[in-house]
């Protein structure tokens, strides 16, 4: 059995918090805990490292935890928010002289196409990312030869997303509907990663009832609510409500798990 450590890079909604131009409460909070950048995670498994995804916070997380080289990035959806930040991998490949492995989705691979047509033309421009697509759907892969991810399918309104199962351990973002077959893949997990924008019902997120109600089905061990909206309030007012074993995650929470 293998050991890694997770990482959450950003636990914030698609506006991180605080929110521009927001004077609320929550964004006028000077608790670390109160600030969240977009969603992410980096993952360390033996001597490799990597993130599920790279939002338009990605060069200050990285920046925050000195990370100094990356083996891969492993995309959820294809929304800016989890992709914006995909041209700074361009330190890692100047570092490490190679091209950056980039897990991704059908959807997301045209949405690559489309936003980072710069990378795929045909007239190479010094600096631009140096990428080697990987193509995934929703079946198990490798990472590493003893460390596999499994894809775990969610829709985000009518969007298709991924959350991953890293063996103890579920990470699912940006999910607002998760069959029954999908959700039975989740079971057995330790620790559970899930978004939670707020209390209101919304479009294509779980508010806290629904993510709760999850969490009760899962029965992790412990779990974490991410992709947290300044309208929920602050971290440590939203603790006060939540149920045994439930804690709101923050950026730089760092995690153990087994697989």
């Amino acid at each position: 059995m293998g050991k890694g450590i997770l990482t959450v890079l950003g636990s914030g909604t698609s506006q991180g918090v605080p929110v521009i131009a927001c004077k609320c409460d929550t964004c006028k909070s000077s608790h670390f805990k109160d600030k969240r950048t977009r969603s992410s995670v980096l993952i360390q498994v033996e001597d490799q490292q990597f993130v599920i995804d790279t939002g338009p916070d990605f060069r200050q997380q990285m920046l925050r935890e000195q990370v100094e080289f990356l083996n891969g990035v492993i995309f959820t959806h294809e929304h800016k928010d989890h992709v914006a930040g995909l041209d700074d991998i361009r330190a890692f490949n100047h570092k490490q002289n190679e091209a950056m492995k980039v897990y991704a989705t059908n959807p997301v691979r045209d949405a690559l196409h489309r936003e980072y047509h710069y990378i795929f033309s045909e007239v190479y421009y010094p600096g631009t990312p140096k990428i080697l697509i990987q193509d995934i759907d929703n079946t198990p892969f490798k990472l590493t030869p003893t460390f596999e991810l499994t894809p775990i399918s969610v829709l985000h309104y009518k969007m298709p997303v991924l959350g991953y199962r890293m063996g103890d351990l579920t990470y699912i973002t940006d999910a607002k509907t998760i069959s029954e077959s999908e959700t039975n893949k989740v079971k057995g997990s330790k620790i559970l990663i899930v978004n939670a924008l707020h209390f209101f019902p919304h479009i294509s997120h779980f508010n806290l009832e629904e993510a709760l109600t999850f969490i009760e089905i899962i029965k992790p061990e412990a779990a974490y609510l991410t992709h947290i909206s300044h309208l929920f309030g602050k971290h440590k007012d939203i603790e006060k409500l939540l149920p045994k074993g439930v804690r709101v995650a923050y950026d730089g929470l760092k995690l153990n798990f087994n697989y």
